[in-house]
């Protein structure tokens, strides 16, 4: 599209070729009538008490801006498109019907038509990366014979196993027995401020079983063992839902993918939410998760603390944990949060169809 810098000069070019031509016109009126002081005459001659030169000004201003926004609206219908399909390679969509369709406005343009067919050979390549990415993703990676994955899973495992039958058990036990004394307290009648450094203790334990209760959550198996990934993600809300305080709203679609693909996602989920039970203090929290447009958009959001996105410490680890496996699926991930207001989590992973791999 035409650019700001050459905008101020076609308008001043225009104005000045305009107010040329009247000028010359009027040299040339004045001269066939014998008038020798033809400069003279322009300020001289005068239409309802306003010189004539007055009137050669104004009408270069109004040719002037009338080329200017025919010249603005030409480029923008040749450029507009141009600006949208890029726009939405950025986002990822590379099925949008806007890609179909040719730039027609580039015929006599031969520079627009060549921008047009460089944009979508970059669309091509982009498809062919997302599918290499996703073909990659899908592959176990071995070490010593023996899958990534599956040593993952048997880690996860085992820390959950003892996570569950030490740290969790001696917190329940901990957390009987302060209930116990506080009640003992107030019978015994024991003066306020032991009975409020009991109540923090309470809730020191309490924060300490929801946040064990976080990490269990997070040591789950690595993959959907068998299950969809719509009734992987729902059983995993409902058990969250009937252990965790949190009013939770989801619409799950049902979405097929590769298997590994899908793996990814739920572990996604499981990352996100994990990292929603830690740090985001929620109350409440939306998950929604459908197919649109050859897309998968999985979208969570809560109302908790929310966090400042410029400082890249702030839960650093679990993010570039889902950045990565987004990354590696050639999709995109874009967190909106903001102190005090809530986080929104939008995840899109193009769906590369079986016609399009061949």
């Amino acid at each position: 599209m035409m650019s700001k810098q050459n905008r101020p000069l076609i308008f001043l070019y225009t104005f000045i070729f305009s107010f040329i031509v009247l000028v010359l016109t009027l040299y040339t009126y004045f001269y066939s009538q014998g008038k020798r002081e033809w400069l003279k005459e322009l300020f001289r001659t005068k239409i309802t008490y306003i010189p004539l030169i007055v009137y050669l000004i104004l009408i270069a201003l109004v040719v002037s801006t009338m080329v200017y926004i025919v010249v603005y609206f030409f480029h923008r219908s040749q450029y507009g498109r141009l600006e949208e399909k890029i726009s939405l390679l950025a986002r990822n969509h590379y099925d949008s019907p806007l890609f179909m369709k040719t730039v027609r406005n580039g015929e006599g343009d031969p520079y627009v038509s060549n921008i047009d067919e460089g944009i979508e050979k970059i669309r091509e390549q982009m498809l062919s990366m997302s599918k290499d990415l996703q073909v990659l993703s899908s592959r176990p990676q071995m070490v010593d014979g023996e899958s990534k994955e599956q040593i993952l899973q048997e880690e996860r495992h085992r820390l959950a196993r003892e996570l569950h039958d030490s740290v969790s058990q001696q917190l329940f036990a901990a957390s009987m027995m302060m209930s116990a004394l506080m009640e003992d307290a107030k019978k015994n009648g024991q003066s306020e401020i032991i009975q409020k450094q009991m109540n923090m203790i309470g809730d020191i334990i309490n924060a300490s079983q929801s946040e064990m209760r976080a990490l269990l959550l997070h040591l789950r198996p690595i993959s959907l063992e068998g299950k969809s990934l719509k009734k992987g993600i729902e059983q995993l809300l409902v058990e969250l839902q009937s252990k965790i305080k949190i009013a939770l709203h989801w619409e799950v679609e049902d979405v097929s993918l590769q298997s590994g693909m899908e793996d990814h996602l739920f572990r996604v989920v499981q990352e996100l939410l994990s990292n929603t039970l830690r740090h985001a203090k929620a109350k409440s929290l939306e998950v929604f998760l459908k197919k649109t447009d050859k897309v998968v958009l999985l979208r969570m959001i809560d109302d908790g603390v929310g966090f400042d996105t410029s400082n890249k410490k702030v839960g650093s680890y679990g993010l570039n944990n889902i950045n990565e496996r987004i990354t590696g699926m050639g999709g995109t991930c874009k967190i909106i949060s903001f102190v005090g207001k809530g986080t929104s989590v939008e995840i899109r992973v193009p769906v590369i169809e079986e016609d399009e791999e061949e």
